[in-house]
């Protein structure tokens, strides 16, 4: 199985992009699903030879009909951690379970008892003789713990008689109620519950579907459990006795990759297991109902995992919080940021399958983004099919530029002073030029406007160098008189003819 990625980026904008899980394929159960039949039928019920899940399309890459029939009334095969359907027949018929029952008996144990050395009182409680037990008296005190490995291991009625009644309130009728709550709450939508053991009792039922989802459910969240199933013998060291016990799963002990998880048989269900196994990393879980012998289960047990195991394969294109591209940062030279997957993606694909990756985020990103902002995805093919998208997110927090760092940035570069030398020198002359143009423009502006004012202003200056003017030449008329006169004087006194007192008279005049 190959697996190959390609980075694709693009410079479109960064979108959020919704979270796509990996889908279980829809069981469909064929026309006149059966119900549970007559004892009598139980013993040659009609081979399963074709699935009828999406996936186990794929049929003839892994085993052909032929090496898979199976003679199972209903059938299942899930990868555990996916939960992907690899086959499916008549998975959601509703049948009898029989001792597949003490699954949800055992459940309901470890989520209301929190101590498994709690000692449970048995009850006044007699098994039939052919009812599988571990032989408890009346009044006999036994640890929780050992009554659940009495319950899983050897399958005993009468561990799961002693655990209702206890858990109850003294009441199995009461716990048969929480089975069925509980059940609801689980999702198990084709079960039903009146007996904690699985003895054929009207009402008490599930489907192959049901079955491994409530497995499932068991292994992934109670541990203790999950190592319970898979014991093919124990010691019981509480009770009036110690008491070894044998698994009813005879391939828990033949097969070393099997690991669980439980049978059951009553003549209404025919036998049954819900089986399990692990190889490669891969864990997988089966369930057949109403085969006609313990070989008949184990064997369709069998075909169906190691077809599973041979025909599919576990791939993790998308491991989660890997960080799978660094696009650069807008103004920030050499800065690259890392985006990383939210969540891993695991898929169960033929081997023949090709899986592809797309992972699609910006070239360039820019601030502010906070961190786990989603910027871009990982999408994973299946040829042209999109199995998983997974948004992508960033590492850390992504600041705006100050304008003073772009300015400053602008600024250092030697094309861009070039630029500015030229733009500021064109700017300089044309302002000169406009400053010219606007001065002589204001210059005859202003000359307009004080026209009439200098006009004023240089009339009144006339009328006074008028007046000035003239009477400076009546100064002037008076000096020039009163030099004749003196001269005229000066002329008669020197020829002694004039008189001296009409002289002096005219001297003073």
């Amino acid at each position: 199985m190959k697996l190959r990625k390609r980075l694709i980026t693009g410079d479109g904008r960064a979108r959020s992009l919704a979270t796509l899980s990996v889908a279980c394929v829809a069981l469909a159960a064929p026309t006149g699903a059966l119900a549970s039949p007559p004892a009598q039928q139980v013993r040659s019920p009609r081979p399963l030879t074709a699935p009828t899940s999406g996936i186990a399309a794929q049929w003839a890459v892994g085993a052909p009909a032929a090496r898979l029939a199976l003679t199972a009334r209903s059938a299942i095969l899930i990868e555990q951690s996916t939960g992907q359907v690899l086959y499916a027949a008549n998975a959601g018929a509703e049948v009898a379970i029989a001792s597949t029952t003490k699954l949800m008996t055992a459940l309901l144990t470890v989520e209301h008892v929190p101590r498994l050395s709690t000692t449970f009182t048995a009850p006044n409680y007699y098994a039939a003789a052919a009812d599988s037990q571990i032989g408890l008296a009346p009044g006999e005190r036994m640890s929780v713990h050992d009554l659940l490995l009495g319950l899983l291991i050897p399958s005993a009625d009468d561990a799961a008689e002693d655990l209702a009644y206890n858990i109850g309130g003294h009441s199995v009728a009461r716990f048969v109620a929480m089975m069925n709550a509980r059940a609801r709450e689980l999702g198990l939508t084709h079960t039903h519950y009146s007996t904690p053991s699985g003895l054929d009792t009207p009402g008490n039922y599930s489907s192959a579907a049901d079955l491994v989802k409530l497995s499932v459910y068991v292994l992934e969240h109670h541990p203790w459990l999950r190592h319970a199933v898979s014991l093919p013998h124990a010691l019981l060291r509480s009770g009036s006795h110690r008491r070894y016990v044998v698994s009813t799963d005879t391939l828990l002990s033949e097969v070393p990759w099997i690991n669980g998880i439980k049978t059951g048989h009553t003549a209404d269900a025919g036998y049954v297991l819900v089986g399990s196994g692990t190889r490669g990393g891969m864990t997988l879980v089966s369930a057949v109902l109403g085969t006609a012998s313990q070989a008949a289960r184990d064997a369709s047990t069998l075909a169906l995992l190691r077809y599973g195991f041979s025909s599919f394969g576990l791939e993790h294109p998308v491991v989660g919080g890997s960080v799978v591209a660094r696009p650069t940062v807008s103004d920030s030279p050499g800065v690259r940021v890392g985006v990383f997957t939210t969540r891993g993606v695991s898929e169960m694909v033929a081997r023949a399958t090709r899986l592809t990756t797309r992972i699609e985020v910006p070239h360039q990103l820019a601030g502010p983004l906070r961190a786990h902002t989603v910027v871009g995805s990982v999408v994973v093919f299946d040829g042209r099919r999109v199995v998983a998208r997974v948004p992508l997110e960033l590492s850390r927090t992504l600041p705006a530029i100050s304008p003073l760092t772009l300015v400053g940035r602008f600024l250092s570069r030697t094309t861009t002073l070039i630029v500015l030398v030229l733009l500021i020198g064109g700017a300089s002359v044309l302002a000169r030029r406009r400053w010219g143009g606007r001065r002589a423009d204001g210059t005859a502006e202003e000359a307009e406007i004080a026209a009439p004012q200098v006009v004023a202003e240089r009339a009144v200056a006339a009328n006074r160098a008028s007046e000035l003017e003239q009477a400076a030449g009546a100064e002037r008329a008076a000096a020039v008189e009163r030099e004749r006169r003196r001269a005229e004087r000066e002329a008669r006194r020197r020829s002694g003819t004039g008189d001296p007192a009409s002289t002096s008279a005219q001297d003073r005049a």
